[in-house]
């Protein structure tokens, strides 16, 4: 631990040389700097510093290690954990970092580190081209493609670290690195998937991807319909193209004009169809959900960058989420899922969500450590409410999804999609085999794992 007089002179120099601004607890703005989406998180960072760019992101990886800072990476500040903060710590906050380049001709995009799913969709939209991305337009980029990257447009185009062409990192020793194929191929390897461990991305370059046309179909229908719902869902997604996609949810009727008054506030059931084509299209492979009694029917053609913002939900709300990856669905477990729908809390912006996997993310390169990649489905209770009074009930209903699903887990599951539930989940989220290479790119790039506010892997 520094001396306090060693500390501020190290953060009086840091303000002077920081392009950006600095902020420390009693500054103004400080608090502002410290929210992030779930508002469960409370902690109180030594320093935060808002970079301008790579250099800044040097600067401030100095400070911290002169001071034997941890130091946590802010880009989206959207993960349930709070991993962009840490109490006591260094918060390097990419946020203003945000540029996307997009080269039409090799078809990729370089993406800086504070991006987010919304600079990125805008970015490429205007090309006519698109990548996958996010279910949530606020979620930070760089965290979401290093630790997997799920999204709409997985069957088709593949897991978001499947098209990862580059990084540009910032290590531990505040050195700036370039990863790909051909140079520092084993930190490339463990930047699919291993996410922060390693270092700092300022910035990556990601495959670009023909998306000329996008489309959906919403309906809304009365619970009781979920098993009969899920079932021709799953008929669809078993015999349809990989350019379909969606998810099985259940939420709480919005306050929309498109939702019958008596559905406002109550438990529905919803399926939503995604297609990377065109409505007319989509319409035919919907006609068996179209044939089911529903309350609500959305259907058109739809820029993707606004599809990217349909599960949006406000910041300052309390979260808990988790995943199960599921080696099927068969009806036992369409009836489980369904039956859980029931304990969700409600009114409230929580989803309980059943996603499709297959077409390109199976077929994607098995050699990165993503071992959810073979799982058929996936189920994310994914836990929203504002009243703290609710914090042990709606806990309580992510671990029971959890619990009823697992007679037909993988046991493998995705990282971004779950808090702090220790290191044996990480391994999950990992596969054993890998988590022992991870960790001996862990000592090269971090060894005094500096880098831990994260679905930490340990040095070996």
């Amino acid at each position: 631990m520094a001396s306090p007089s060693k500390a501020g002179a190290a953060l009086a120099a840091l303000r002077e040389d920081l392009v950006g601004d600095v902020f420390a607890p009693g500054d103004r703005g400080y608090d502002e700097a410290r929210t992030v989406f779930n508002a469960m998180i409370d902690r109180r960072p030594a320093v935060i510093a808002q970079c301008a760019d790579a250099t800044d992101v040097v600067r401030a990886v100095r400070f911290g290690r002169e001071l034997d800072l941890h130091i946590a990476v802010r880009g989206g500040g959207h993960s349930v954990s709070g991993a962009a903060l840490g109490d006591g710590a260094l918060v390097v906050d990419l946020r203003r970092m945000h540029q996307v380049t997009v080269d039409p001709a090799t078809e990729a995009a370089r993406v800086e580190g504070g991006a987010t799913m919304s600079h990125l969709d805008r970015a490429t939209q205007l090309h006519g081209l698109a990548t996958t991305g996010g279910r949530a337009s606020t979620t930070g980029v760089g965290g979401f493609v290093l630790g997997g990257g799920t999204g709409w447009l997985d069957r088709a185009f593949g897991l978001a670290v499947d098209n990862l062409v580059g990084v540009e990192l910032v290590t531990a020793d505040a050195e700036r690195v370039h990863a790909n194929p051909d140079e520092n191929p084993e930190l490339f390897w463990a930047l699919h998937g291993g996410g922060g461990n390693f270092g700092i991305a300022t910035a990556l370059t990601l495959q670009l991807y023909e998306l000329p046309e996008f489309s959906i179909v919403l309906l809304m229908f009365l619970p009781q319909f979920g098993p009969d719902v899920t079932r021709t869902f799953r008929e669809i997604i078993r015999t349809g193209p990989d350019e379909v996609s969606g998810a099985v949810l259940f939420i709480t009727g919005p306050p929309e004009e498109f939702t019958p008054p008596e559905l406002v506030g109550k438990l529905v059931c919803a399926a939503l169809l995604t297609y990377a084509g065109a409505e007319d299209d989509l319409r035919k492979l919907a006609e068996p959900l179209l044939a089911l009694p529903h309350e609500v029917e959305l259907a058109g053609d739809m820029p993707y960058v606004d599809a990217q913002c349909m599960l949006d939900d406000p910041p300052g709300m309390r979260n808990h989420w988790s995943a199960e990856y599921l080696t099927g669905l068969p009806d036992e477990a369409v009836d489980v899922f369904c039956a859980r729908a029931d304990s969700m809390p409600v009114p409230s912006s929580t989803k309980h969500l059943l996603f499709p996997q297959g077409g390109a993310i199976a077929a994607g390169p098995h050699e990165y450590p993503v071992p959810y990649r073979d799982a058929a489905w996936a189920a994310h209770p994914f836990g929203i409410w504002q009243d703290p009074a609710d914090d042990e009930r709606a806990v309580a209903w992510v671990r029971a999804v959890r619990a009823d699903l697992r007679p037909w887990s993988t046991g493998a599951v995705y990282l971004n999609f779950i808090g702090d539930e220790g290191p044996e989940r990480v391994r999950a989220g990992l596969g054993e085999e890998n988590t022992l290479r991870l960790g001996k790119v862990k000592r090269r790039y971090d060894p005094d794992n500096v880098f831990r506010f994260n679905h930490n892997i340990r040095p070996v």
